[in-house]
């Protein structure tokens, strides 16, 4: 059914692992408002720990158990917005923890690999959720950390779904790879023509060397911005890097009218408030990174003329979503979080759930049989209605563009790109 991974190295890895990813994060995680306080994740592993144990022995005792893997960054540079997609897909766990394939009734199990932010782990991450025998993956946030797996999750002939990893290459060439968000041609087109509607006629990038994420959106929205305007400058920065005042100087003398910086959670403070100390007043903006709260509370007062793109809001969903929000922020507010809403939480919530409807759908457990549901799967999700197209990739035409407005996040208005 699928390819073993049985060396010692790997066993060790697996086994590392499980003992870090089950508990949503670890005592190393990132100062995030999404990232639970140390107590609470040692309780969360914990029980977790305890969950998998039960699960485990029901397996032996009547292989009622299947295996979900949540592949998802707890820690490093991105361990904030995946700690974000964690808690979406925990929750739909929650609500939905068993499903029915042949008259039979399965327990879901989870089964967390941190891949720590980082390419390297993330190909030691993913072959641990194969040696687990998960029949399906769930994740990254990252589009890095989802394209250094890809091979390995297209070998194992095991499916997996990315909830906001948004570079094209992610399923480009891979029948097992798929997504529930749009992609970063359409979201670049989408801030490149915000632009525009805001007067902007000369626009400089700022973007992370080797980051796929954030040099793949970079280059989206230049090809946009240059059918009306002028690109006046182009920096890039280093991994780690923590001094951006010279790129940003370069891009003061070239005084353009806005400036689109797409990078990670990490760094995004530190851009905008150097930039403002350099006297830089024009508007600032970036993907769907930027919507986390940890922002604001680090930019102090430079929050003003702040936009980006995202893919969920409270306002105007449906019945279902209604449903959604009120039980979710009650979970949110049980594990200690604020109860802001997360897009990247929604599309982790939507992938779970598309992926049990897969298995419904399929009605199996055999992971060829479940990616090939996927391709004629239709979910109603939170984020909006989901079906994928041939290259794995969800048929989505719409965003949402938000600023920063007494101390949170606002919603100004939705965008689609034909």
């Amino acid at each position: 059914m699928k390819k073993k991974i049985v060396s010692l190295m790997l066993c060790t890895a697996l086994t590392a692992a499980l003992v870090s990813g089950c508990g949503g994060g670890s005592s190393d995680a990132p100062a995030d408002s999404s990232a639970p306080a140390d107590s609470d994740a040692a309780d969360a592993q914990d029980g977790a720990g305890d969950a998998d144990a039960a699960a485990d022995a029901g397996a032996a005792a009547d292989g009622s158990v299947i295996k979900i893997g949540v592949f998802e960054p707890q820690t490093g540079e991105n361990g904030g917005g995946g700690l974000q997609e964690v808690y979406g897909i925990r929750y739909a766990n929650q609500e939905r923890p068993t499903v029915t394939v042949g008259g039979t009734e399965y327990t879901i199990q989870l089964v967390e690999a941190d891949n720590k932010s980082d390419k390297t782990e993330a190909v030691t991450a993913a072959q641990s959720l194969i040696s687990a025998d998960v029949i399906g993956v769930l994740g990254s946030y990252g589009s890095g950390v989802s394209i250094a797996a890809g091979e390995i999750f297209k070998e194992a002939q095991i499916p997996a779904i990315g909830c906001s990893c948004t570079n094209p290459q992610v399923t480009q060439g891979n029948d097992y790879y798929f997504r529930v968000c749009f992609l970063d041609p359409f979201q670049g087109t989408v801030m490149a023509n915000f632009a525009k509607e805001e007067g902007a006629q000369k626009a400089a990038i700022l973007t992370q060397l080797g980051d796929d994420y954030s040099s793949g959106l970079g280059s989206f929205f230049k090809n946009a911005f240059a059918s009306f305007g002028e690109v006046v400058s182009e920096e890039q920065f280093q991994t780690n890097q923590t001094d951006f005042k010279a790129s940003l100087t370069n891009i003061k003398n070239a005084n353009p009218d806005v400036i689109f910086a797409p990078s990670s959670i990490a760094t995004a403070p530190l851009i905008i408030k150097q930039a403002r100390e350099l006297g830089i007043t024009c508007p600032i903006m970036a993907g769907d990174t930027w919507e986390n709260a940890t922002i604001i509370e680090n930019v102090g007062e430079y929050t003003q003329d702040i936009f980006l793109s995202t893919f969920f809001d409270e306002d105007g969903v449906d019945e279902a979503g209604a449903a959604f929000i009120t039980g979710f922020k009650e979970y949110l507010t049980s594990n200690g979080q604020s109860d802001i809403i997360p897009a990247v939480s929604a599309l982790g919530y939507d992938a779970y759930n598309t992926l049990v409807d897969a298995i419904e759908a399929a009605d199996s457990v055999d992971p060829v049989a479940i990616r090939d549901a996927l391709t004629t799967v239709e979910t109603a999700g939170v984020t909006g209605a989901i079906s994928f197209d041939e290259n794995g990739d969800a048929k989505k035409d719409m965003a949402f563009i938000k600023t920063v407005e007494d101390g949170g996040f606002k919603f100004l208005k939705t965008v689609t790109v034909e």
